[in-house]
């Protein structure tokens, strides 16, 4: 049984502002401690559970955030940016019988701690089909695609009501409950461990491979915080305005749509200047 995490950070505990994400800050050097201790629970916990081999996928920001040295001996850990799917790597091929979400957090426009879809600002909203899109819920269509269930899901509580939308079947860990986007009521590291390594052996019986879901064509569609991001994101084939502000697209498959998602994203964030957006 092979089991795969995808670890972002905005949802690890104790984190609650922008600083404890960002690579290079001296409270993001403190939280990846506390990050990595939550992906090493779920190491452990899928361990308890039968699991053969489990393998981490880090997916947030520069992909280079946890710390290898902390890890139990049995896991082993993809590392650094530019991969095919992104928070996902893996899952293509074709050997993973279920997929964790270490570490999420809602999305963009939602209330949430760090509450945000791939760019920290400048997306105000993203909705997959009509409905409104987490990452969570965008990589769980990826997955789906290959036949591979969302299995365990760890972030603030809202970060669990979401994860209830996309993954009914998953079993969700609370390391903090919302105050603000940046305040909330966190456990302790001891105790968040605890939780979720005791959720992960739960949840290794809920491991594997499905029939793949393929329910395309799939359409994105992205709201910005500046008329002129739209109007950067058209460069790529594909995508059009749809509102002042808005851009959407029409993928057949997930994979073709969140490799589009990643390449607007990159557009946009180039557009971006340092004080007006």
């Amino acid at each position: 049984m092979k089991i795969l995490i995808s670890a972002d950070m905005e949802g690890a505990t104790g984190v609650t502002w922008p600083d404890d994400v960002m690579p290079g800050a001296p409270q993001w050097e403190r939280c990846r401690g506390l990050f990595t201790s939550d992906v090493n629970a779920a190491v452990l916990g899928f361990h308890d559970g039968g699991a053969d081999q489990v393998v981490i996928n880090e997916a947030h920001s520069t992909m280079r955030n946890l710390l290898l040295e902390r890890l139990d001996a049995r896991a082993e850990m993809l590392t650094g940016r530019h991969k095919s799917l992104s928070m996902v790597e893996g899952v293509q091929r074709g050997d993973v019988d279920g997929i964790a979400f270490v570490g999420y957090h809602t999305g963009a426009g939602s209330e949430g701690v760090l509450a945000h879809t791939y760019l920290a600002n400048s997306i105000t909203g993203v909705w997959l089909n009509g409905v409104r899109a987490s990452e969570g819920l965008l990589n769980a269509h990826v997955v789906a695609e290959y036949g591979v269930p969302v299995i365990l899901v760890t972030g603030d509580d809202l970060t669990c009501v979401d994860a209830a939308g996309y993954a009914p079947d998953a079993v969700t860990v609370a390391v903090k409950d919302h105050v603000s986007r940046y305040a909330a009521v966190c456990r302790t590291p001891a105790r968040t461990a605890a939780d979720i390594r005791a959720a992960a052996k739960e949840a290794t019986a809920l491991a594997g491979r499905r029939d793949p879901v393929l329910r395309g064509p799939h359409t994105v569609e992205l709201e910005f915080d500046a008329e002129h991001l739209s109007m950067a994101a058209t460069v790529i084939p594909g995508v059009e305005r749809s509102g002042e502000r808005r851009v959407a697209y029409t993928s057949e498959t997930m994979y073709e749509g969140i490799r589009t998602f990643k390449a607007v994203t990159t557009v946009v964030s180039a557009a971006v200047e340092e004080q007006y957006g």
